[in-house]
């Protein structure tokens, strides 16, 4: 079968099973699956869920899933684009599990997540650096932006590794199964999310950067660092997601005092050199 997508499809029956297992799914739950290609999840799923929804782009995959599972009475399949998808349309809470592909892996974790009332949790099989960067701890070089803007939402933990060759055909890289325990607000108590987001992005755009110069943009930044008692020569990758959060609030707060927008970096002023700041 051709691949207009570029699937890859898992065929190993214990890897299948164990994340089954690692997904913590029971009969009285409605599960997503997306990109169900062939279905070899699917069915596991079926077994174990009281209803699975699957989504895949591919029409003609979906036309050969309908035959097949056409004898599951839990099993409904749907043929659309899981980033543009309405999962409100569900009308129920859902898990999601999944083996998604790696092109559209971000972009479709944040989308998921804004759904995050209604899905307690995530089980997906990831790109394997993709889901090193996901569950990193401040200070080790996989931690970035991506860790930061996930674990302020869930708490992942990798479940184990999959080699290329338990798939067909097989990628170029290897896998890791990430279980996603999501909240519904954010772990920490954050008052400008949008402006956390911005302040995270911005600081890993200047990763080799002091936090003091990555941020310099941000007014009042050397004010909030102060207020929240981070040391302004620290590198982004040392701050963790409490100091970040900290930082944001405290960042928020100065903008209030003085009344002032918090809406993000101030843009440098044409012609004008960027003035050196002190730290």
């Amino acid at each position: 079968m051709k691949r207009p997508f570029g699937q890859h499809f898992l065929f190993d029956t214990n890897i299948l099973g164990r994340i089954i297992d690692s997904s913590g799914i029971t009969p009285v739950d409605t599960v997503v699956e997306i990109g169900p290609g062939l279905g070899s999840l699917t069915v596991l799923l079926a077994e174990r869920a009281g209803r699975v929804i699957a989504i895949e782009i591919d029409k003609r995959l979906t036309e050969r899933l309908e035959e097949e599972l056409s004898a599951r009475e839990n099993v409904e399949i749907i043929t659309a684009d899981a980033l543009s998808f309405p999962y409100e349309t569900i009308g129920d809470r859902f898990r999601v599990v999944a083996n998604i592909p790696y092109n559209i892996t971000t972009p479709l974790i944040f989308r998921l997540l804004q759904y995050r009332g209604e899905i307690p949790s995530m089980t997906l099989l990831l790109q394997k650096e993709v889901a090193k960067r996901i569950v990193a701890s401040a200070g080790t070089k996989e931690y970035g932006a991506l860790s930061i803007s996930v674990q302020l939402y869930t708490e992942p933990a990798l479940k184990f590794q999959v080699s290329r060759k338990a798939f067909s055909p097989p990628p170029e890289v290897d896998s890791a199964l990430v279980h996603f325990t999501v909240h519904s607000a954010p772990v920490f108590e954050v008052r400008d999310e949008a402006l956390l987001l911005k302040l995270v992005k911005t600081a890993f755009s200047g990763r080799r950067k002091m936090i003091a110069n990555s941020l310099r943009t941000f007014e009042g930044i050397k004010e909030a660092l102060r207020e929240s008692g981070i040391n302004p020569v620290l590198r982004p990758e040392n701050l963790s997601v409490a100091d970040y959060v900290r930082l944001a609030n405290a960042l928020a707060a100065e903008a209030r005092r003085k009344g002032r927008s918090v809406a993000g970096p101030r843009k440098p002023v044409s012609g004008r050199r960027k003035r050196r700041e002190p730290y």
